[in-house]
């Protein structure tokens, strides 16, 4: 059975940094494409960013190029999220999602969420 945990939400000032973890069980993070996904208040579920050991490809939406890192520990078949100059309008839940292929940005490509983990960015 797959399963994702997401951890590491919080409150944090803008400017400020978070590091989101997502523990993954009953798959094997080579053959899976992975990705951070979150949604605000009122919002759709949007991708954030995603990446794939096998393709050895990451993806990240503009909204947050140059400020997340996206990275996985497959030993530990655990992803990480760096958020680093975090904005009000980061705030949102984070999910943390898997397909079993290749790497997609959309929502609707991918099978397996977590739970969420909430980020909250005061101004």
């Amino acid at each position: 059975e797959v399963q994702l945990v997401e951890s590491g939400g919080g409150l944090v000032q803008a400017g400020g940094s978070l590091r989101l973890s997502c523990a993954a069980s009953g798959f094997t993070f080579d053959d899976y494409a992975i990705g951070w996904f979150r949604q605000a208040p009122g919002k759709e579920r949007e991708g954030v960013s995603c990446i794939s050991s096998s393709e050895g490809s990451t993806w990240y939406a503009d909204a947050v190029k140059g400020r997340f890192t996206i990275s996985s520990d497959n030993a530990k078949n655990t992803l990480y999220l760096q958020m680093n100059v975090l904005k009000p309008e980061d705030t949102a839940v984070y999910y943390c999602a898997a397909r079993d292929s290749p790497i997609a940005t959309t929502t609707e490509n991918y099978d397996y969420w977590g739970q969420g983990t909430q980020v909250t960015v005061s101004s």
